[in-house]
């Protein structure tokens, strides 16, 4: 069997704005693990109006974009049908409807989210075990108070409900109409471009390419694969399993030339390079990635750092297309990604060349 036609029989494609209008919002509440500026992200929060504003705020942290039920919802898929499709949920069941549909059941976080749901109420022992499992994140973002708040709005679902759909309602009128007819032609080109590509590759080499670095270990490549376009993960991947025989796959489509914020002059993936490049120890880590690929622990023993300190850098380098990264159970390996050094010097130099717009 070729590899076009290994990748033709393990691939779906799937296309919605509607994916978009949740990750832009997911990024907009984390912006600096997206490399967005985080001012401008503040500033287009702001335009929410401010109740709603505050409830996205206190339960943004603790959810995920709601993939898995984006995937099902029936054609077009855009910010208007999902808004329609939630519409058409009792306020009391609407949150936990689309937040739990993301969970395994049967995982630690899950199971203690419906234990509280059950009672209606929380205490403090669900406020430590809520910690507990928080801990390995961002102990600042994830507090006692944080969580406290999160809690506050979970048992008490039909408000929860009805808040979080006016929240959505509000952010779609503030930014993201005007949004969506912005990228919604870069995604279908994007989605065009992977379809090509899918002729020549095989799975593995597909999904490589579109995530620019990421080489998927087995377990995924073996399922039968949903491949949409995104925008504002670029270059990152994210993805959900769909079940035990599907995985759902979303994929940076903004063009390197292409700045996330509108308006925006220089292109991100040209700024993230220069910003990845301009440190002493990033620098040190693509020369020894540049020969041979390393897990971050045996990174941290060279240079003599912290794993978290290398983990950083790491993802800076990754944020930036820089590295790849490839799967192998719970560990994670780099290698330097050399074609987009050289991609980074013919992306300034483009840049610097092209005409100019401004008197």
């Amino acid at each position: 069997m070729t590899s076009n036609q290994t990748s033709a029989s393990q691939i779906t494609w799937d296309f919605g704005t509607a994916y978009e209008f949740f990750i832009s919002l997911h990024v907009l509440h984390d912006p600096e693990t997206h490399g967005v500026r985080a001012s401008w992200a503040a500033g287009v929060r702001s335009r929410i109006p401010a109740v709603e504003r505050k409830l996205l705020e206190d339960v943004m942290p603790f959810i995920g974009p709601p993939l898995a039920w984006i995937y099902h919802l029936p054609q077009p898929k855009d910010t208007l049908s999902a808004l329609y499709t939630l519409r058409q949920i009792p306020a009391a069941e609407r949150f936990r409807q689309i937040f739990m549909a993301e969970e395994h059941p049967d995982d630690e976080y899950s199971k203690l989210l419906e234990q509280i749901a059950q009672k209606s109420v929380w205490d403090q022992a669900d406020l430590q075990a809520m910690r507990k499992i928080m801990g390995k994140k961002d102990k600042a973002r994830y507090n006692d108070e944080s969580i406290g708040r999160f809690l506050d709005w979970w048992v008490r679902p039909a408000e929860l409900g009805e808040g979080y759909l006016n929240a959505l309602q509000a952010y779609q009128q503030a930014f993201f109409e005007e949004e969506e007819r912005r990228v919604a032609p870069v995604m279908k080109m994007g989605l065009e471009h992977a379809q090509k590509l899918a002729v020549s590759l095989s799975t593995s080499q597909l999904l490589t390419e579109l995530s620019q670095g990421v080489q998927f270990n087995e377990n995924i490549l073996a399922k039968k694969l949903i491949i949409a376009p995104a925008y504002w993960t670029t270059p990152l991947v994210m993805y959900r399993d769909l079940g035990e025989t599907h995985t759902l796959i979303l994929f940076g489509a903004r063009p390197a030339t292409m700045a996330d914020i509108p308006g925006e002059l220089v292109p991100d993936d040209l700024l993230r390079k220069l910003k990845a490049l301009a440190d002493p120890t990033r620098l040190k880590i693509l020369r020894y990635l540049s020969q041979e690929e390393l897990m971050p622990s045996e990174l941290a023993r060279r240079l003599h750092l912290r794993a978290p300190t290398v983990t950083h850098h790491l993802s800076e380098l990754r944020l930036a297309g820089l590295v790849n990264l490839r799967l192998q159970g719970q560990e994670k390996r780099y290698t330097a990604r050399k074609e987009a050094l050289q991609n980074a010097f013919e992306l300034l130099q483009t840049f610097l060349t092209a005409p100019s717009d401004e008197n």
